[in-house]
């Protein structure tokens, strides 16, 4: 079974996730993979040299200059969509490829970790969702601590975001993560109990009713 975690900027997917991998559930982060498809070498990365030019978007070292290519796509929406036709693509199906080699080892459920679940499309590829949830107050808080920015640029960052409320309304489960890591943890342990058993369930369901029989 595979569970879809997501949540705003700051909200502590990361830290939640390797708290269920703690209890053997293992994950990828689409964060992770995103960076993967424009590595040197990468055709992805070979698309966005030709469009924009190797001096403007690349470093000395032939890897992409991130704070570049950002300027550009967040300037120009059309960029931006032309970016995301390049790169998506190529990320699912690269996260296709992780969630089954994490699938082989046998454990009864794995994680997609992803800020853009539900924008890009990724939770299709999920069989729950599971929205780790923080006020935006403190969502705020954490990312002008964490990326060193003032409170309006947070204060934009967090705006930018699907909205909190649509967010929680699609989510199949919730963890709370305003509180204390006691708590976070406390919390993981109960959905990774109830992930096992609907993960057990799913299973036999599969044996009682195969695909394909009528």
């Amino acid at each position: 079974m595979i569970i879809g975690v997501t949540g705003g900027i700051a909200s502590g997917k990361s830290t939640v996730a390797r708290a269920f991998a703690a209890l053997g559930a293992p994950w990828v982060d689409a964060d992770d993979v995103a960076r993967e498809v424009v590595e040197p070498g990468e055709p992805a990365l070979e698309e966005i040299a030709a469009r924009y030019s190797r001096a403007r978007v690349l470093n000395d070292d032939g890897t992409l200059n991130r704070r570049a290519l950002r300027e550009i796509v967040f300037a120009d929406p059309a960029e931006r969509r032309w970016l995301e036709s390049v790169t998506h693509p190529r990320i699912r199906a690269r996260l296709t490829e992780h969630l089954a080699r994490l699938q082989a080892t046998g454990a009864p459920y794995v994680l997609l970790v992803s800020p853009l679940l539900f924008e890009s499309g990724q939770n299709e590829m999920t069989d729950r969702t599971l929205v780790i949830d923080v006020p935006e107050a403190l969502q705020i808080e954490r990312t002008a601590a964490r990326d060193d920015v003032d409170d309006a640029q947070a204060r934009a960052i967090v705006a930018a975001q699907m909205p909190r409320a649509e967010r929680l309304a699609r989510a199949d489960d919730v963890l709370d993560n305003g509180g204390s890591e006691a708590l976070m943890q406390r919390r993981v342990a109960e959905l990774d109990l109830h992930f096992r058993q609907l993960a057990t369930q799913q299973a036999a369901d599969r044996i009682t009713h195969p695909r394909g029989a009528s």
